[in-house]
């Protein structure tokens, strides 16, 4: 029923400034729209609504993420925007912070100006 329909992310924050200045400035996406309630952007054809919210706390997993087709490039370039990779002492990890995944997937994880927790990755065909 759903298979044929357009995925919308959200996503908190409690600064749209600080969204803005992140997920446009730096991380290059596009803005749809904004209002009192959410901020839209879009990513090669997904739209994200990054929602206006009170307090909260961010989870302390992966909330949003993207497939990316060369990771290492990916990294390597937002790193140059001042984006900070994660490290985390459970697994080994390369250079660019880059977790190589037993089944031949890269997963690299970042936060945003909120502490939501994102993630780039590649899986191979």
């Amino acid at each position: 029923m759903m298979q044929g329909a357009e995925v919308m992310g959200f996503i908190p924050t409690r600064d749209y400034n600080r969204a803005r200045a992140f997920y446009v400035d730096t991380l290059g996406l596009t803005v749809v729209s904004q209002d009192e309630f959410a901020l839209e952007v879009v990513s090669n054809g997904t739209h994200i609504r990054i929602t206006k919210v009170g307090e909260f706390s961010p989870f302390p997993f992966t909330t949003f993420g993207w497939r990316v087709p060369d990771i290492t490039a990916t990294v390597r370039a937002l790193a140059k925007r001042g984006v900070e990779f994660e490290r985390y002492n459970f697994m080994k990890q390369d250079d660019d912070a880059i977790w190589n995944a037993p089944g031949g997937a890269r997963v690299a994880w970042f936060r945003d100006p909120e502490g939501n927790i994102l993630s780039l990755s590649y899986h191979p065909a």
